[in-house]
């Protein structure tokens, strides 16, 4: 399989260098584009394989998968440019918010289309990847799921989710970003060095999520191993939720849709 990145952002860049610490795709078959060198030159000193290019349908003619990596804003007009061939080719489409429908409006309805949102973490292969399917075989499917699971983890989920499971992966990320830049300000306050607080922080978080991931238990009944009666997490929990840690969270991934 021969893919086309349109766009070496920092979603099309990240996508690029994850595709090439997997074993699905050769670096040699993948082709990025993008209108300056920067970003494409820096691809290259990544990987030397890297195909680039300043033209987008230069890229695609060949391309057995394009994956459409942006501004949303853009991609009618990119759309246009490549004379994409539905009969051919799989559209994958990385630009937030735009349906299904309207890619038809441009293509054709006939077309073989995924919507996948995955986050920024795809470039150390540790991504949460969406992916909705139009027009797609059990094998089209099986392959995209594929070649985003070794980034990470990829689940083929219904258009209508969409909006939501993006609040919860792409948009979160920043959520828990959020609250690891929090807990490190208070490990300052109380007499931690920065990068330390960072990393007990960090792997604090990174090991919360070990264990739900690999044990497939509820947060709750993790929670509960930790709080004692009278100890200090459970007062930790307690100031949590007075000062509406849990309503917040909520309150942020519901706006985020």
């Amino acid at each position: 399989m021969k893919i086309a990145i349109i766009g070496a952002g920092n979603m099309g860049g990240a996508i690029a260098r994850g595709l090439v610490q997997g074993t699905k795709v050769k670096a040699v078959n993948i082709t990025v584009t993008n209108p300056t060198n920067g970003k494409l030159d820096a691809l290259k000193s990544f990987n030397a394989g890297i195909n680039v290019t300043n033209s987008n349908h230069v890229a695609a003619e060949t391309a057995d998968v394009i994956i459409l990596a942006v501004k949303p804003w853009l991609v009618k007009n990119v759309l246009e440019g490549i004379r994409f061939n539905s009969e051919k080719q799989i559209l994958v489409t990385v630009a937030a918010g735009v349906p299904f429908t309207e890619y038809c409006k441009i293509i054709g309805d006939e077309a073989t289309i995924f919507r996948v949102i995955p986050n920024t973490a795809i470039s150390l292969l540790e991504s949460t990847t969406l992916i909705a399917s139009y027009k797609a075989s059990k094998e089209q499917e099986q392959y995209i799921l594929d070649l985003f699971s070794e980034m990470g983890l990829a689940m083929i989920i219904n258009e209508s989710q969409m909006s939501a499971a993006t609040a919860l992966t792409s948009c979160g990320i920043a959520y828990v970003l959020k609250y690891i830049h929090a807990a490190v300000e208070a490990g300052v306050e109380m007499g931690i060095y920065p990068k330390d607080a960072q990393k007990m922080v960090a792997q604090s978080v990174k090991g919360a999520a070990e264990l739900l991931l690999q044990n497939d238990t509820h947060p709750a009944i993790e929670i509960d191993k930790v709080t004692t009666p009278g100890g200090l997490t459970i007062k930790g929990l307690n100031e949590l939720e007075h000062a509406g840690f849990s309503s917040a969270i909520i309150r942020a991934m519901k706006a985020s849709r």
